[in-house]
């Protein structure tokens, strides 16, 4: 059986030396991600972000570049491709009913200098960050997630 493709939108919001991200806690451990979701068809990509961002959290941005891609081609029911936008931070969304998920339990700002020992995921966003903002040449397309990467 052949795989669907899923597009995925994710903000990089940095503000003061920190960063937003979803905190999530299951039976194993605590880890983060990037705010963001499924983009649906016949929407932009900055417009999944927006709308994603919004719905999870309940904060408004703007996207302002594309910065990463990941993908999850193993291992997984669907092929993912995950689209990380640099955003700006403008502020809550008025009235916002948020959909909360199954593991996701609040988000916070991360001191960008500790990311490094951070369970950020995908690990491989980790080193790129840091390079942004000081910055620095990064790559862009990071690759296959695999289960098993940590960096």
């Amino acid at each position: 059986m052949e795989k669907k493709i899923r597009n995925s939108a994710k903000a990089l919001i940095i503000q003061d030396g920190r960063m937003l991200a979803l905190k999530h806690k299951n039976e194993q451990d605590v880890y983060y991600t990037l705010p963001g979701g499924t983009q649906n068809a016949g929407e932009a990509l900055t417009d999944t972000v927006k709308r994603e961002v919004a719905e999870e959290i309940g904060v408004h941005v703007e996207p302002l570049s594309l910065e990463f891609i990941n993908e999850g081609v193993y291992g997984e029911a669907l092929h993912r491709v995950d689209f990380f936008f640099l955003c700006e931070y403008k502020g809550m969304v008025q009235h916002s009913s948020l959909h909360i998920e199954k593991f996701h339990e609040t988000y916070e700002w991360l001191e960008i200098q500790d990311i490094m020992g951070q369970p950020l995921n995908p690990s491989k966003l980790r080193k790129q960050i840091l390079r942004l903002v000081a910055g620095e040449k990064t790559v862009m397309y990071l690759g296959n997630e695999e289960h098993e990467d940590s960096e």
